[in-house]
């Protein structure tokens, strides 16, 4: 990938935010419907977010921007980043900013276990000093149709699988996030599989465009945004990019993911980004970019084919891209 414009990269013109509000009714209707009394009042997320002020995100240690990883043009404003999410531990609009202070991000502890030779537990602060930060500029597509770009600071997921060593009977790499019904009120829905788990097989894993993130925009990531510790793969759509992290598992067996287990007819383990593979309710040919709110094609692997590809083949019989 060194030197020159890459493949994936984009032109300034091409760019940024919008307003699309994923549809707390369609994602119910995944499960036959809310469950009696499951309202923002009954679950009290109107009380938390007149209650609770976002905190402002700490500086990070100095990253050193990886030129070889950085999508061209304007970036998505940092306002638009930080305040149009999902993160359905905390509600269903993207509106989630204030119920998602209740997270205690510090101290943050990660366990890595499974079929590995070196498991362990670490603070991620303990765990940053042991590794090299730097910032990337990466694409995001949601799966809802929308895209942002992003300035990411972490250190690539192939650090953490050297770190652990994994065994020869090890194919993918599970992935868990915080459980905690008293800090996210949306956890306390039983239909639905919490905790969030999200997987990869261990070469995806291990392709460099893999990244955990601590931060963005030059700062630790906010609480909204998966703080401390989230997954970025940029070839997929954004649901597999699991927020706040807490277990990394070596297994021979593919996990069944949060969304595979909510709807299987309409998300599949894979979920790589396909413009040809319209999601059941809705095109995925075009997307709406955050920030200017303009309709653009959408690119096979987000743009980023070249480096992904080779992953895949051999698997044209499975459901590759939901």
């Amino acid at each position: 990938m060194a030197g020159g414009k890459k493949r994936w990269t984009i032109g300034e013109a091409e760019t940024t935010p919008e307003k699309l509000f994923f549809s707390r009714r369609a994602l119910l209707g995944l499960r036959g419907g809310a469950a009696p009394g499951l309202t923002v009042a009954g679950l009290g997320l109107d009380r938390i977010a007149s209650t609770q002020a976002e905190e402002p995100a700490a500086p990070l240690p100095a990253a050193s921007p990886n030129g070889r990883f950085r999508a061209a043009g304007p970036m998505t404003a940092a306002e638009d980043f930080t305040s149009y999410n999902n993160f359905y531990e905390f509600g269903f609009s993207k509106d989630i900013v204030r119920a998602a202070q209740r997270l205690k991000t510090s101290p943050w502890r990660i366990v890595v276990d499974g079929a590995c030779d070196h498991p362990f537990e670490i603070d991620v602060d303990d765990l940053l000093e042991k590794v090299a930060l730097e910032e990337r500029i990466y694409r995001q597509r949601c799966v809802e149709a929308w895209s942002m770009v992003i300035p990411w600071t972490g250190f690539q997921l192939a650090e953490l699988v050297k770190m652990a060593s994994p065994k020869a009977e090890a194919k993918y790499l599970r992935m868990e996030t915080f459980h905690d019904p008293k800090v996210a009120p949306m956890q306390s829905a039983p239909q639905y599989p919490w905790p969030y788990v999200e997987g990869l097989t261990l070469a995806e894993a291990t392709n460099e465009l893999a990244f955990l993130a601590v931060g963005a925009y030059g700062k630790s990531l906010a609480k909204q945004n998966g703080a401390p510790l989230r997954l970025v793969t940029p070839w997929k759509y954004g649901f597999k990019s699991a927020k706040s992290l807490t277990r990394f598992t070596f297994t021979a067996k593919r996990p069944v993911t949060f969304w595979q287990e909510l709807g299987p007819r309409e998300y599949g383990f894979w979920a790589n980004v396909n413009p040809g593979v319209a999601h059941p309710r809705w095109t995925q040919a075009y997307e709406r970019r955050i920030g200017d709110d303009e309709r653009v094609p959408t690119r096979l692997f987000n743009g980023y084919a070249e480096e992904v590809a080779g992953l895949y083949t051999g698997l044209e019989s499975e459901k590759l891209y939901m």
